[in-house]
């Protein structure tokens, strides 16, 4: 018998590159734009000696800023390293029953990943030929949990939230999760549902509209009792999970409002200016919610399948160092994910991609 028998044997996640040098990288979603001046001004004031203690076990500075921007309690507030690690404990948390979970089957990747790695069955749901959902697919499966992108990844489309309710509605027994990292960009935010709904678990990030995703900050919202299931596992697996920088940071960008709203409205406004040139060049792609574009060729004039001038694009950017993601999955083979940089890094994109298209 080999120790490997016991082994917790996963595909894990397969994150963006993280090329280093000078490169245009735009494969992560990453923001283009630098922290807000108060998170300078906390890491630049923060205590170094105090490093050598345990950071706050319920980090409060944290909670109690999210809870009064948001216009919560502060007991319906949890935070963690990341949305991924807050998404992970709600998996964690909430999905310990014997039925199959449902999500979309394009979708955020990782979130099979966890179903696997913690033995929860779950289900996909395909999606419609135009990427939305259709709720009546989530009425009459039995599961155990549902989760829910909104507005999607990587497809960018966001869903009326008339089609979440529905399927909160249609399953009260159940947790439902709706993880809004990229609400931030032009969603809709299931947050009024919170109150009517008592099933409901929002999920949001930093690292995209706040631009922190090196300081790796999640939340979610919840009542109060869904909370408190939440910090029992979190403080069954590690007390102390945000180290002392990212809860002063975070509690730094939720404060500087006027510089988050500055740096939204100017991703939003290249976001478009980008879609205007793709379509130019004989793109197509379902209008965006988010912080990037979900587009694809047809080909035709190039002899190519759209697949195979998706991988050949994606393959001639990065040999000029310019980052894109390309997801080698069915349905979505013959896409690229764009992420919106600055104006200049969108600029020289779109004049390098007309040298590919047109060579």
């Amino acid at each position: 018998m080999s120790y490997e028998e016991n082994v917790r044997k996963v595909t894990p996640y397969t994150p963006g590159e993280q090329p280093t040098g000078k490169v245009i990288k735009l494969n992560t979603n990453e923001s283009p734009y630098p922290p807000a001046p108060e998170v300078y001004k906390a890491l630049e004031g923060l205590n170094i000696e105090e490093l050598r203690k345990y950071p706050d076990p319920v980090c409060m500075e944290l909670v109690s800023a999210l809870a009064s921007y948001y216009g919560l309690d502060e007991d319906e507030v949890f935070v963690g390293v990341g949305s991924d690690d807050v998404l992970s404990m709600c998996f964690l948390t909430f999905f310990n029953g014997k039925d199959p979970i449902l999500f979309p089957d394009i979708t955020y990747s990782f979130y099979d990943v966890w179903a696997e790695v913690y033995d929860i069955p779950y289900k996909t749901i395909p999606l419609k030929e135009d990427f939305s959902i259709d709720p009546s697919d989530y009425r009459n499966e039995k599961n155990g949990g549902i989760v829910i992108a909104n507005p999607n990844a990587p497809t960018g489309v966001i869903e009326d939230l008339t089609v979440i309710e529905d399927i909160i509605s249609h399953n009260p027994d159940v947790c439902v999760i709706i993880d809004e990292a990229y609400v931030d960009f032009g969603g809709v935010t299931a947050l009024p549902l919170l109150k009517k709904y008592e099933n409901v678990i929002v999920v949001r990030t930093m690292s995209k509209s706040r631009s922190l995703a090196g300081m790796r900050i999640g939340y979610a919202f919840g009542n109060k009792k869904a909370i408190k299931y939440l910090n029992d596992v979190k403080f069954s697996v590690n007390s102390y999970t945000m180290n002392m920088p990212s809860l002063k940071a975070g509690a730094a960008a939720i404060r500087d409002d006027a510089y988050f709203r500055e740096t939204v409205s100017k991703i939003i406004a290249t976001r478009e200016w980008t879609k205007e040139q793709l379509k130019d060049l004989g793109f197509t792609f379902r209008d965006s919610a988010t912080n990037f574009i979900f587009a694809s060729h047809e080909g035709v004039l190039l002899g190519e399948s759209r697949e195979e001038l998706a991988r050949r694009i994606f393959e001639t950017l990065k040999s000029r160092n310019i980052f894109v993601r390309y997801f080698e999955k069915p349905r979505i083979d013959g896409y690229l994910r764009i992420s919106i940089g600055t104006d200049e890094e969108m600029r020289i994109f779109i004049e390098t991609l007309k040298e590919i298209i047109m060579r």
